[in-house]
């Protein structure tokens, strides 16, 4: 069982920006979270590969869950990511975040975006807890 609450477990999966492009919260953790999103056409570029906005939102989405996941209000500071490789309409994507380091102030999440098992994005993001 998830140590959690529902509460703030239903104010994540709710997220109206992740519900506008399609992003779900498949798992949620204390210092963890999964997100997946599903490449639709609408999400694709003019080369016709998946938006990098699209990409970096989903793992945004998983990075938000993460570090906000202990209950206290967690906002960035910085991140970045790294792209890796392209994948094709109908991919699910999966965003998986995950806590490295924790003080009483900052927190440092990695997020590792794949398709299938393939890494197609590394994102880093730190944030602080006021």
């Amino acid at each position: 069982m998830s140590d959690v609450p529902d509460e703030l477990r239903e104010r994540i999966e709710n997220d109206p920006f992740c519900s506008t492009l399609g992003i779900d919260l498949a798992a949620l953790e204390p210092g963890y979270a999964e997100t997946r999103l599903t490449i639709t056409d609408e999400l694709l570029n003019f080369h016709g590969t998946p938006h990098g906005g699209a990409l970096y939102a989903l793992a945004d989405a998983a990075f938000a869950a993460a570090s906000n996941s202990h209950g206290d209000t967690a906002v960035a500071l910085e991140t970045n990511v790294s792209y890796l490789a392209a994948t094709e309409t109908g991919t699910t994507l999966v965003a998986t975040a995950a806590e490295t380091h924790r003080t009483n102030r900052t927190a440092e999440y990695e997020v590792r975006v794949t398709a299938e098992d393939e890494r197609v994005a590394t994102f880093r993001g730190r944030v602080y807890r006021p």
